[in-house]
């Protein structure tokens, strides 16, 4: 008949992480108001096997100042997003990507006065 071929052992998991439509369409929303409030200037996406990061620059030539990680394996413990900082520290972890955008969104506001 004809030869069995048998499926890689990693076929059920996926070989790149990305972001969905209506995520990065929301991360897209944010970095052009920075960048129309001239906070941001340039942005990497990195799709890798674990994560999706969304990085964002002040200068291209620096480090990101913020960096927007999703890492499904971590859904089910502390949520798969986190806003992580220039240096490396977690900012914000969650399982909901609006509350963890929350802190730099917060920076777009300014108080009016009388």
């Amino acid at each position: 008949m004809g030869v069995v071929t048998p499926f890689p052992a990693g076929a059920g998991r996926p070989s790149q992480t990305g972001f969905e439509r209506a995520e990065l369409a929301r991360i897209l929303d944010l970095y052009g108001r920075m960048v129309a409030a001239g906070h941001w200037r340039d942005y990497a996406i990195d799709l890798g096997r674990d994560a999706a990061v969304f990085s964002a620059f002040r200068r291209s030539a620096e480090r990101p100042e913020f960096r927007i990680e999703k890492r499904p394996a971590l859904r089910n413990r502390q949520g798969m997003w986190a806003l992580v900082n220039e240096v490396g520290a977690v900012l914000k972890r969650g399982h909901e990507l609006g509350p963890v955008l929350a802190p730099v969104e917060r920076r777009l506001m300014k108080l009016v006065e009388d």
